[in-house]
């Protein structure tokens, strides 16, 4: 069976008959079987995923198949399926099964994809390595000594090792970007707010945004098509209409651009990252485009205002889990007060729980304003500097990550190590801008890297025709 190289192909060959959705989903089957070792999936919808390629295999030899028949994508477990379990990667929800589907999942079901799976990932989305999973570590397909990144690491590193043909992920403040970085494949978050969030489990939620994992640009653009827009269900969403996304992905334009030097002089990051990111700079430059360099005074505040508001927004999110209704109850609680308590003890993890524990503090009487109220007010500077700085300027180019994937249980007793992982992809998540990994960098040490793009609200179109030049120039071919 050939490479994929995107959906386009791959429908031409379904409707003229070189393959059939069975044969593909087989073919990712075997493959999921091969690389159970990874522990990407947390489920495999086997029987399912084969019953829905036959019928849409009829439905393409009829002529009335969806937008996207065919097409295999695994879900981050943070994303309801009616009918399927749904846990977050925590024990707090054993057992657990939707009794909805997010608004992403009907769109996509409605245009005809097939869903193989459900990924793991960080425990509620929280980290940066994939390794706070109840249901234990994800690998790295390239590397299965290091982290695929979190906390959609299952998702990438499923994306990565050809085990479906794209992923859905959260990112909320780099949790698709920086595990695309680690992974070698491409990782997109759209402007807050242009995607539904309904029946996505609730980390922060005026940072979480849903949004994809996959091998090219066209694919990215194709989904956004066919997941933006308006949702009753979702007040935050945006009412512009969606433009189509796949019809402008192979402009030609000359863009400007502006980089950061507290990012490309940062301490931590990696010297082979930074040459390449040069390099590209000077590729671009000496093609005509326009780059100019620019400071970004509150590079070192991004960390911790982030974690203030996140971990705030966590706290209140995460109380309704306490065992009263669904999910994991403590079988050694008698009273009210013990079930709560205990419920959360045991089924939260670790990470989980620092991070409740910092929200709840931080908005405790008596800290309110010295650090919630606070840290909204640095976030409307960084929101502020950032959008002046894209009113002149195209597009925001920076590294996405500071390093490559590290060792397996490598930062895990060090949260601030862990946290630092995304300081770059941090400034569009408070910002609530779109942004892009691509894997146009490989390390001497064999692993990949990605180069981050970051555009002005809601222009999602011009960021992809962007993405998909630079990728065309630089990115490694197979």
């Amino acid at each position: 069976m050939q490479r994929y190289t995107g959906y386009t192909r791959y429908r031409e060959r379904l409707e003229q008959k070189e393959m059939t959705c069975v044969q593909q989903v087989n073919t990712f089957l075997d493959r999921i079987e091969g690389r159970k070792g990874l522990n990407a999936f947390l489920e495999v919808f086997e029987d399912e995923a084969l019953e829905r390629a036959a019928i849409i295999d009829a439905k393409i030899a009829a002529g009335n198949a969806g937008k996207l028949a065919g097409m295999v994508i695994a879900l981050k477990d943070n994303i309801c399926y009616k009918g399927h379990k749904v846990s977050a990667s925590s024990k707090i929800l054993q057992g657990f099964e939707s009794v909805y589907s997010a608004t992403v999942v009907e769109r996509l079901l409605a245009e005809d994809v097939i869903i193989i799976g459900r990924t793991n990932c960080d425990e509620f989305a929280m980290g940066s390595s994939n390794e706070n999973s109840a249901y234990g570590v994800v690998k790295n397909p390239l590397n299965e000594k290091l982290v695929p990144g979190g906390s959609s690491g299952g998702s990438a590193a499923a994306v990565s090792a050809r085990l479906c043909h794209a992923a859905l992920g959260s990112d909320t403040g780099g949790s698709i970007r920086q595990p695309a970085s680690f992974c070698g494949v491409t990782g997109f978050r759209p402007t807050y707010g242009r995607i539904s969030r309904h029946g996505l489990l609730a980390f922060a939620s005026s940072f979480d945004q849903i949004g994809t994992v996959t091998n090219n640009i066209e694919d990215v653009a194709l989904l956004m098509e066919v997941m933006a827009g308006k949702d009753e269900y979702d007040a935050t969403v945006s009412s512009k209409p969606v433009p189509l996304y796949s019809e402008s992905i192979n402009d030609l334009e000359k863009y400007n651009l502006v980089y950061l030097d507290e990012c490309i002089n940062h301490p931590g990051l990696d010297p082979e990252i930074k040459n390449r990111f040069k390099e590209i700079l000077k590729t671009l430059q000496e093609s005509g485009l326009e780059s100019k360099n620019a400071s970004f005074p509150y590079l070192d505040q991004m960390i911790p205002v982030y974690y203030v508001l996140a971990t705030a927004e966590a706290s209140s999110n995460l109380s309704r889990y306490a065992g009263m209704t669904y999910g994991y109850r403590s079988k050694d609680a008698k009273t009210l007060e013990e079930t709560i308590v205990q419920s959360r003890s045991e089924g939260f993890g670790p990470e989980v729980k620092r991070r409740i524990m910092l929200g709840t503090f931080v908005l405790s009487e008596g800290y309110y304003d010295a650090y919630y109220n606070k840290a909204q007010r640095v976030r409307r500077l960084i929101n502020n500097y950032t959008k002046n700085l894209l009113k002149d300027n195209d597009f925001l180019i920076l590294p996405t990550s500071p390093g490559v994937a590290f060792a397996l249980g490598e930062n895990t007793e060090d949260p601030i190590a862990m946290y630092l992982a995304d300081i770059f992809t941090i400034p569009s998540a408070i910002a609530g801008l779109p942004s892009i990994s691509l894997p146009l960098g490989w390390h001497s040490n064999g692993m990949p890297y990605g180069i981050q793009i970051i555009g002005r609200s809601f222009d999602e179109s011009r960021l992809l025709a962007f993405s998909n030049q630079l990728m065309n120039i630089f990115a490694r071919r197979e």
